[in-house]
């Protein structure tokens, strides 16, 4: 091709080129905005009243005509036009109009046919306030409920806590380091809900240097001298194991239940891990997911939720990070609320600062020192007499054979915690395990305080395995049914049992006639010959637990035992056997769970959710193989529940199913 063809096809080629260049668009005309040379400040928040006024800040540039204006572009894509009302040198007041409410938007400046991005801010509509927040205060708002403002609620940014004057105002100097600021529900009333979430939290948009208003609205509630609250335990829902399935037994339990009680008030609060943060990724079921299954199966119950290690972002890599997908969704990590004459505190005992951004999750069980310090800010409204439900996702001791109980947390961040709760009646309740054990102020790793503990089964029960191994077994590594706990709340009266899914609240125990629980190698033919000793000697610990025998020993599992309940056992003869307490395997968590997983062609390492030895169990000696038992558990409130049961009693997965 000669040259002169190749000049004149590059000049048409710049001529078609050119014109489309410059009719290109970043976020407006950029290549016309240039033309008009203005700078003007963006801010993070813009608080101003409904149709009212703003003025920005002009930074540099040739200043603006009045014939400019301001487009507010929301995320839908609808756009607003703000006209300016009036120009200074260095700044333009531009009049809000009518229908923009408040949200995220693009700020745009407007001259003619052209339009530039001046950048991103939230636009927070509010009412007329009479009040000019105090020199220093960052954060400010009104709660109040349709008669008028409230006083005396405590609000807080997760470090400062204050107070609501007389007028239902608070302020706080927050330097807005949490990202968000939060009250402690009052006794008498609630707060609005989204679906199960209760909105006690607002998340702040501006910057630490801009005041900025938050106002929260509560309604007030006859019946909270009594009252019920669900614990809910670890759920790991995770699109897996047909755990959705199996969330719907539990979640029409839970409807049964409360359809059996009109009229009564009845609050939630669950425990963490309502995830799995693996599955986040490999299985596309996250936060959002849960929320969405929760609320499609749960109505008109609030629902305060807990943080579990699972619910932390396994990629990140400080403690902050991990956590923003349950703080920017659920609720901040740690709060307090009212209900009646109880003080329920919320903390995060799950500490993620060593997270390195792989499935390593290397946390600690600790209460962080912020965390210690806004508690004592907290605890400084709540009165002595006041009883104290603390919930955490880790348990803060644990059963050990030799002691009784230890501690199982970081020793010297718990010993401050305790002492934070010196002098208060306190029961925390936890989750994590996925079995169920009480603490009492008996024990001696209470030190003498008026402590309890409970932790609490899990929903799950083991990952949701057993059911989908066996269905209609949904058990907890120690036996206990997935369930729930009730507790019944009578002004400062607390009662509480544990509810299994699917069974009434008459299912307090198990029992098993051992002279017909035994396990075997024969049960689990396709476990290779070649398995690592360590894998056979695990499931050996089973095999000699319940070999074949003839004792004529009866083993009860009561899971929610406390050193406050009683068991009986009378033959039928009249004669009272003496229960020895013991730590065993529950056998029918052994047969429908580990054993099953242990039947594996595959197996090459002991396999996880085995069933745990445990200690809420008892053992007597019946005369005879044929002599019938009568067994009779009694929990402290005097709740009473019998057996009368038949032997030899038949064991196998069917015999137990309910």
């Amino acid at each position: 091709m000669k040259d002169s063809t190749k000049q004149r096809l590059l000049w048409l080629l710049l001529c078609i080129a050119l014109p489309l260049a410059s009719c290109s668009k970043d976020d407006g005309t950029a290549a016309a905005a240039e033309s008009f040379n203005v700078e003007i400040e963006c801010p993070s928040l813009i608080e101003v009243s409904e149709g009212g006024e703003y003025t920005f800040r002009v930074t540099g540039g040739d200043g603006l005509l009045g014939s400019d204006t301001f487009i507010f572009e929301a995320g839908t894509g609808v756009s607003y036009v703000a006209a300016i009302t009036e120009v200074a040198e260095s700044s333009a007041t531009v009049s809000i109009p009518t229908g923009c409410g408040s949200g995220d938007y693009r700020l745009y400046l407007k001259r003619e046919e052209r339009r530039k991005l001046i950048g991103q801010t939230y636009l927070s509509i509010t009412d007329g306030l009479d009040f000019t927040p105090d020199a220093g205060t960052t954060v400010y708002g009104v709660v109040s409920t349709q008669d008028g403002p409230v006083a005396g609620v405590v609000v807080s940014d997760g470090t400062e806590v204050t107070v609501t004057d007389d007028q239902g105002i608070y302020q706080l100097s927050s330097d807005k380091e949490s990202g968000y600021v939060f009250l402690s529900v009052p006794s008498g009333y609630e707060v609005p809900a989204d679906g199960v979430l209760p909105q006690f939290c607002k998340r702040l948009k501006g910057d630490a240097s801009t005041a900025e208003r938050a106002d929260f609205t509560l309604t007030q509630v006859d019946g909270q001298d009594e009252y019920k609250v669900f614990m809910l335990g670890d759920m790991h829902l995770a699109n897996r194991t047909g755990d959705l399935q199996q969330f719907v037994d539990f979640t029409d339990d839970l409807n049964a239940y409360r359809q059996r009680h009109p009229g009564e008030k009845m609050y939630a609060i669950t425990l963490g891990d309502m995830t799995w943060d693996l599955y986040w990724y490999s299985n596309d079921y996250a936060l959002e997911d849960y929320l969405r299954t929760i609320n499609s199966l749960v109505d008109d119950l609030q629902i305060f939720h807990t943080l579990g290690n699972h619910d932390y972002d396994y990629k990140a890599t400080s403690d902050r990070d991990a956590a923003q997908p349950y703080t920017s969704l659920i609720a901040p990590p740690y709060y307090s609320f009212n209900i009646g004459q109880v003080h329920y505190v919320v903390l995060d005992d799950i500490d993620c600062d060593n997270y390195d951004g792989t499935t390593s999750r290397d946390y600690l069980k600790r209460v962080s020192t912020g965390q210690l310090e806004w508690l004592a800010r907290d605890l400084a409204y709540v009165d002595k007499d006041t009883p104290l439900v603390v919930i955490l996702h880790a348990q803060v001791f644990y059963p050990d054979e030799t002691e009784g109980f230890r501690l199982d947390h970081d020793a010297a961040n718990t010993q401050q915690l305790l002492n934070a709760l010196d002098g208060y009646r306190v029961h925390f309740v936890t989750g994590h395990t996925h079995l169920n054990f009480n603490v009492t102020p008996t024990d001696d790793v209470t030190g003498g305080r008026d402590i309890h503990e409970h932790n609490t089964g899990a929903i799950c029960g083991s990952w949701w395995w057993s059911g989908h191994l066996t269905p209609g077994i949904h058990l907890c590594p120690d036996g206990t049914p997935g369930g729930y706990a009730v507790w019944d709340v009578a002004g400062k009266d607390l009662q509480y049992i544990y509810k299994a899914t699917g069974s009434d609240e008459d299912y307090q125990f198990r029992s098993y006639d051992l002279n017909n629980v035994s396990f075997s190698l024969a049960d689990v033919p396709q476990m290779p010959a070649s398995v690592p000793a360590n894998v056979r000697n695990k499931y050996m610990q089973y095999v000699d637990a319940y070999p074949a025998n003839s004792d004529n020993e009866v083993l009860i599992n009561v899971w929610n035992w406390n050193p406050s309940w009683t068991i009986t056992v009378t033959d039928e003869q009249g004669r009272r056997l003496t229960p020895e307490a013991v730590w065993a395997y529950d056998p029918l968590h052994v047969a429908a769970l580990t054993v099953k997983r242990f039947n594996s062609s595959s197996l090459s390492s002991v396999p996880n959710f085995i069933t745990e030895r445990f200690p809420h169990f008892f053992k007597v000696k019946a005369a005879d193989a044929d002599t019938d038992l009568t067994i009779t558990v009694c929990d402290e409130f005097g709740h009473e529940w019998t057996e009368q049961m038949e032997r030899p009693k038949a064991f196998s997965t069917d015999a137990y199913l309910r």
